[in-house]
């Protein structure tokens, strides 16, 4: 609220003022179109206004670079990229993140941006674009909300929508006669973003029901391991696989069962749940489920997380209660099982070759899984197994 009071009360106002005096002062002398920002300046003021547009420029900068972290580790969250490396740089802020391949990709970008236009003009001509669009589309997915979750009328819609859409319209068509003067910029980044978090969600679908068809139900896995089929030894400890979720067997384990025919005294099924909010209430953090035997030592464990949150599965489960785990975990010297996945290019008609080289590309920056779920590095085991997509 805070925010919003000083924005309307103090920014929007002074917006209006400055852009209604530029306009002003380019209609007195279409002269000044070159520069109207600093031209309204009086002369003396001039120097110091082109310090503080500098200092400006770096806030501005820097909002930029930490709203790229926080987006791109949202969509790596929601699934629409793969699992990124995100650094926490804050013990007090948990938004405060640093991203590591974001970084590079924006340093390269910028870099390319600079040698390539060599001119403030077409970046002028960009950054309208992108202002424009966003406004644009930020509007329409303030109204679809509106529409589908409040079910505001529609009559009351189209009285807010048919004004702010017609304006945010104009300006949008008005830059939209500057493409190829450097407004074409920031639609090719829209496509290219499009393209590859649309193609990684549907590599993903892929590679999801593959490994549903190879793992088998875990239900039907627990079971037979109930009724001694498989032949098994238990060997003491505790062994914690990763899972995507809980109607499949982690290949880790299968692996390990089929073909090394042993399995630990405690072994707890750990799935990462990632909800459409920001932060979980840790109440609600954890769920357990015996899989419908309550003394063989198997259970699963539901982590849920918000998407501004960092998996951390040592420390979610030391808050585990011995009587809901069929036994205490010892997870001071449990050892963690991941299973890792080699992707093919395969002949099956699932998506378009250049999609599939270009799925099978964006997960090579996979950010590494004992690192990312907080996983001790001494006591992790990786299993690979390999998908044709």
């Amino acid at each position: 609220r805070p925010i919003a009071r000083g924005w309307l009360l103090l920014v929007f106002p002074a917006c209006m003022l400055s852009y209604m005096g530029q306009g002003a002062l380019i209609l007195s002398d279409p002269a000044n179109i070159t520069s109207p920002f600093f031209l309204l300046v009086p002369g003396w003021g001039r120097l110091p206004m082109v310090l503080l547009a500098t200092a400006a420029t770096v806030i501005a900068a820097q909002a930029v670079i930490t709203g790229a972290f926080s987006v791109a580790s949202q969509a790596a969250q929601l699934g629409y990229l793969p699992r990124l490396r995100i650094v926490h740089t804050s013990e007090s802020t948990i938004g405060q993140i640093y991203v590591p391949w974001i970084n590079w990709l924006l340093m390269v970008s910028v870099l390319t941006l600079v040698f390539a236009f060599r001119s403030s003009h077409a970046l002028a001509y960009a950054f309208g674009m992108a202002v424009t669009g966003t406004i644009t589309i930020t509007t329409l997915l303030f109204f679809y909300v509106a529409r589908a979750r409040w079910r505001t009328p529609y009559w009351l819609l189209a009285f807010g929508a048919v004004p702010l859409l017609g304006i945010d319209l104009l300006f949008l068509g008005a830059n939209l006669t500057k493409i190829v003067h450097g407004a074409w910029l920031p639609l090719l980044i829209s496509v290219i973003a499009f393209t590859v978090m649309t193609t990684w969600e549907r590599g993903r679908d892929i590679v999801t029901a593959a490994r549903e068809q190879r793992e088998g139900p875990l239900q039907e896995f627990v079971d037979e391991l109930g009724e001694g089929r498989p032949r098994t030894f238990e060997v003491p400890g505790t062994a914690i696989f990763l899972n995507r979720g809980k109607k499949t067997t982690p290949l880790a384990m299968r692996a390990n069962v089929e073909n090394n025919h042993v399995r630990h005294q405690h072994v707890a099924i750990v799935s990462i749940a990632t909800d459409p909010v920001p932060r979980v209430p840790f109440a609600e953090r954890l769920t357990v489920d015996p899989l419908g035997h309550g003394d063989d030592g198997i259970i699963h464990v539901t982590a849920r997380y918000g998407y501004a949150e960092r998996p951390d599965i040592p420390a979610a489960l030391r808050h585990l209660d011995a009587t809901a785990t069929e036994g205490r975990l010892d997870l001071d010297r449990a050892s963690y099982f991941v299973s890792k996945i080699e992707l093919r290019r395969g002949d099956q008609p699932t998506m378009a070759t250049w999609r599939k080289r270009l799925f099978i590309a964006t997960s090579h920056i996979t950010a590494d899984a004992a690192d990312y779920f907080g996983l001790p590095r001494d006591r992790t085991v990786i299993m690979g197994s390999h998908i044709d997509v």
